[in-house]
């Protein structure tokens, strides 16, 4: 027995002459500096036959304490010359003092790494080289019992280290994943959430109360079987004359005098309260039991109206808005006013052309409705196009609007027609159809690909659609048992706060709207991961709201820049590591990390790969026949 704590005590000695590197050379505040045993500055120490990496810049050691263990990891070293120094008696080598300058990033406490700072080291503390075991508990991301772990890649220079994340601490979580073209960023992105459908792929429960809506702007993951097989695809197309899939929503959600306002580039003083007016109408309208035979109502009313006026140029500019109405995309057919005529000096007014053209009849109510533009009417039926239907009553009101001197035609027409620019490209991507089937109604997980459609829907679309699955999932959530997952890949796209290809007024409430699902979302179970290649562009707001990162190469200076802000727990060398990091590697740091680690990501089936690849150009470029000397 004696024996045995000999020989235990004799190894634990040993372990520690080896392990041990030097103790420390200065506190101040948090940065913590440690002279390096001189003959520790050799590349690599062997201990029982291995060969172990010797501490350097990006490795970590341990500081004892008394009883406690606190990590650091290696930030700087700089070299100091001894003040006195005896060359007779010592090595000219042992003139160089080599200083480590150390980041504290936690402590081992009863078998379990902790993140932060319990307490700092004194002067002269003695520090050593972590062992296999103690680096495997500084890079396990999950403690016992507390999380579901999914496998995600390796440490980048330690193959050997596999990189475990907690589901819950990654996915209910806001997720940023960053990087330049070719970096790496979508398979990451692919990656992370094939592991989680992976595992939750027999879970009833999952499929019932998680739910995940990606935004793709380029087309990468609308492929049958990309990142999981069973999901639902949007393709939108506004470059065709019918789109290829319509996304369903409601009328509720699209009679927003925000979102209806920015549509019209709309102006505050005027144009705004004028819409304002038209979607209460709108509103009104469709609580009737027959909303169409109540709109003709209207119209007729309008028509009698515009007969009464004498005023010709307001008179023929409102005849014109009827027939808009009434005839839509089609020529205006003259048969509908041909049984009409204009009288300055009889009836200052309209007058109706009898069948006989020897007189003129009074343009009372009982003559009216004998005119052609009158009885147009009663064929008349509304649109499945939202804003068809919108423009239609936005025409009544504004004819209500310049016959009663309320408005002039000349500062709210133009709203209407901004309004006319979305009717053709809204009625492609957008259907209004009661019958239609929810979002989710074959898969939790859906894909809208926006890779075919023009800028104002690209930009409108995916605002609209977040907004209104955020507002439902708020609603439906009371018991707090679903998810909702909102995936944004080439965020930059919808998020960015210097674009100059729209009004401020859209900008503000693009950003407000986000800005309010990352900061409040987490509470009702509403989380964003936005994947970019430029984090600079992307409001800071939403940055510094995001709680794990994933960062791949970067080397845009304002871009690292931005990562430096917004990551306070990045580490120097992490930092500086971005610009020449290898595809596929990712700097990975947040809450769901212990600390920030460069990992590899592990490789995706290629069936299950995002359709990102960059193409081979010299495999396009020959023949396999031809006779090339490479």
């Amino acid at each position: 027995m004696i024996d045995l704590q000999i020989n235990k005590t004799s190894e634990i000695t040993q372990k520690n002459s080896i392990f041990r590197i030097g103790k420390v050379f200065s506190v101040d505040g948090l940065e913590i500096k440690i002279k390096v045993d001189k003959e520790k500055n050799s590349s690599h120490l062997l201990y029982k036959g291995e060969l172990l990496k010797n501490i350097s810049v990006g490795g970590y050691l341990k500081i004892a304490k008394g009883f406690t263990s606190i990590v650091a990891k290696v930030n700087g070293e700089y070299i100091k010359e001894e003040k006195y120094y005896n060359n007779e008696y010592n090595k000219e080598e042992n003139k160089i003092n080599r200083i480590l300058i150390v980041q504290l990033l936690g402590y081992i406490e009863n078998g379990q790494f902790e993140k932060g700072i319990k307490e700092l080291p004194l002067i002269d503390n003695h520090c050593f080289l972590l062992d296999k075991a103690e680096f495997i508990l500084v890079h396990k991301f999950i403690k016992n019992g507390e999380d579901t772990p999914i496998e995600i890649g390796t440490l980048a220079y330690e193959r050997s280290q596999i990189i475990e994340v907690g589901i819950n601490s990654l996915f209910a979580s806001h997720i940023g994943i960053f990087g330049n073209t070719g970096s790496g960023k979508s398979y990451t992105l692919a990656q992370i959430y094939r592991q989680l459908f992976l595992k939750f792929k027999d879970s009833v429960n999952f499929k019932k109360n998680a739910k995940f809506v990606l935004i793709d702007f380029n087309g990468e993951y609308n492929q049958g079987k990309t990142i999981i097989p069973n999901k639902s695809v949007y393709n939108l197309n506004t470059r065709k004359k019918e789109g290829e899939n319509k996304i369903p929503l409601s009328e509720k959600d699209l009679l927003d005098i925000e979102l209806i306002s920015i549509m019209a580039s709309a102006t505050d003083k005027t144009q705004k309260p004028f819409l304002d007016k038209v979607i209460n109408q709108y509103k009104k309208i469709s609580k009737k039991d027959n909303r169409e035979s109540y709109f003709k109502k209207i119209l007729k009313n309008k028509v009698v109206d515009v007969f009464s006026m004498t005023d010709k140029v307001k008179a023929h500019l409102l005849v014109d808005y009827l027939k808009a109405i009434l005839l839509k995309e089609k020529t205006f057919e003259e048969r509908l006013t041909d049984d009409i005529d204009w009288c300055d000096k009889e009836n200052r007014g309209f007058f109706i052309k009898p069948i006989s053209d020897n007189k003129y009849l009074k343009n009372n109510e009982s003559n009216i409705i004998e005119t052609d533009l009158y009885g147009a009417i009663d064929t008349y039926s509304f649109s499945d196009n939202f804003i068809t239907n919108f423009i239609d009553i936005a025409y009544v009101i504004l004819i209500q609007e310049v016959f009663n001197s309320r408005a002039q035609n000349e500062h709210i027409a133009p709203a209407i027609s901004k309004l006319q620019i979305f009717q053709t490209d809204f009625d492609k991507v957008i259907s209004t159809n009661k019958d239609d089937k929810s979002l989710f109604s074959e898969s939790n997980f859906v894909v809208l690909n926006f890779d075919n459609v023009n800028i104002k829907i690209r930009k409108m679309l995916p605002l609209l659609v977040s907004h209104k699955i955020y507002k439902e999932h708020k609603e439906q959530n009371k018991k707090g048992d679903k998810s909702l997952n909102i995936i944004i890949d080439e965020a930059h796209n919808i998020l960015s706060h210097s674009s100059q290809r729209e009004s401020e007024t859209w900008k503000d409430y693009r950003l407000e709207t986000f800005e309010e699902i990352i900061k409040e979302g987490r509470k009702f179970g509403v989380f964003l991961t936005i994947a970019s290649q430029r984090p600079s562009d992307i409001s800071s707001t939403i940055i510094s709201q995001l709680h794990n990162y994933f960062v791949h190469r970067l080397v845009n200076e304002r871009d690292i820049e931005a990562m430096g802000k917004s990551i306070s727990f990045l580490d120097k060398v992490s930092h500086e590591a971005l610009p020449i990091l290898p595809t596929g590697a990712c700097v990975f740091t947040g809450i769901a990390a212990q600390i920030p680690a460069i990992i590899q990501i592990n490789k995706i089936p290629k069936e299950n790969e995002p359709d990102n690849k960059t193409i081979n150009l010299v495999e396009n470029w020959i023949d396999k026949n031809d006779d090339f000397d490479f």
